[in-house]
């Protein structure tokens, strides 16, 4: 019987309801009929099984047992595991974040990637903080800018096709359900990709190579965990001594604030809204440069970059990302319901024109 349990029962269940379930199922299969429950007996225990499950989750709610993490200079808290349900397959029908499957887009997001790590260098990134840190392409509001991404499709995204205020607003929205009183964590979700207006003529349209996809250091050796890493060995900074080792340009726990990131709507977002004063938390800003950050808050990698402030806020990212990557669906969100609501959180935490 031990060995009939799936461990994941084991984790997520108490053992004894877990193994009365399975009792249960085997009987249902029995080789003799008059040994098989009736339907009726199925229920009933089943819901047994049910009653017992909530009563024991409840106690452990009462009891504190969730994890919290205390935000950034004491501002806020937040329950670690919402009640958010991860889907099993994205719009396409397949895993999320599976970039070997045979899709319909899997050919493109591949070339796209062998594009973008091939371009991805420290004088690219310096070329583009440059030009881009001038913030003088136009003034206008977080919301006009939500709007403008409507046009907006990524390439590098293997789970969705849908105009990028549809993903904003989903996103959002997941996370204003579970955190109803984490405001800055709604509004945060509703910005985080909005540097991708990059990819717009008002803003020099960008190739997407140069706009969206994962993010990854540069100016130190890339690690294998990066999607389609093998594509790096054709990088200028691959073969340099400089850029080539473990720290490179860098020094243990010296700070991702210290490290430049390949460009893209990460880098360009959290620009725009540290240079325009916003009053996010450091959480915020952290999750918007780095939510593309997948060798890091994924695989783990470049964790020796670090400081303490990185680790904590870390922590936040990982609760963003579950929100982030899979509540991308065909459901569409009401605009002009919800556009209230987070015009008041615009209003709260940044001013009515940014520059960008």
């Amino acid at each position: 019987m031990k060995n009939i349990v799936d461990p994941r029962i084991r984790e997520d269940f108490d053992i004894n309801s877990a193994w009365k379930a399975v009792e249960l199922a085997m009987t249902c299969v029995a080789d003799t009929p008059s040994r098989r429950p009736t339907m009726n007996k199925v229920v009933m225990e089943l819901k047994d099984c049910l009653v017992a499950e909530r009563a024991r989750k409840g106690t452990e709610q009462e009891n504190g047992s969730q994890e919290q993490i205390s935000k950034n200079r004491g501002e806020t808290e937040l329950v670690l595991d919402g009640g958010f349900c991860i889907p099993r397959t994205n719009s396409y029908g397949h895993n999320f974040r599976d970039y070997d499957v045979e899709s319909e887009r899997q050919q493109g997001v591949e070339n796209f990637y062998r594009v973008n790590h091939i371009n991805q260098t420290v004088d690219f990134v310096k070329k583009m903080r440059g030009e881009y840190e001038k913030l003088d392409k136009i003034e206008m509001s977080i919301w006009d800018c939500c709007e403008l991404l409507n046009e907006v499709i990524d390439e590098s995204d293997p789970d969705l096709d849908e105009p990028q205020i549809e993903h904003l607003l989903q996103t959002a929205e997941a996370i204003r359900k579970d955190y109803p009183d984490q405001d800055w964590l709604h509004l945060t979700a509703l910005i985080h990709d909005l540097g991708k207006v990059l990819l717009h003529p008002s803003f020099g349209e960008l190739p997407q190579w140069a706009v969206v996809g994962d993010t990854f250091p540069v100016g130190c050796a890339f690690d294998q965990s990066i999607v389609h890493s093998k594509y790096f060995v054709q990088n200028p900074d691959y073969n340099n001594p400089t850029y080539n080792t473990k720290y490179g340009i860098y020094s243990e726990n010296c700070g991702l604030d210290n490290v430049m990131m390949s460009w893209g709507h990460d880098d360009y977002m959290h620009l725009v809204a540290k240079e325009n004063g916003t009053t996010l938390p450091s959480a915020g800003l952290f999750i918007i440069r780095y939510h593309s950050f997948y060798a890091l808050h994924k695989s783990e990698a470049y964790k020796h970059l670090m400081s303490e402030e990185d680790v904590e806020n870390l922590k936040w990212l990982q609760i963003f990302n579950k929100y982030d990557l899979y509540s991308k669906s065909k459901v569409r969100v009401d605009v002009e319901k919800v556009k209230p609501y987070y015009e008041s959180l615009i209003h709260k935490y940044f001013p009515a024109k940014l520059r960008w």
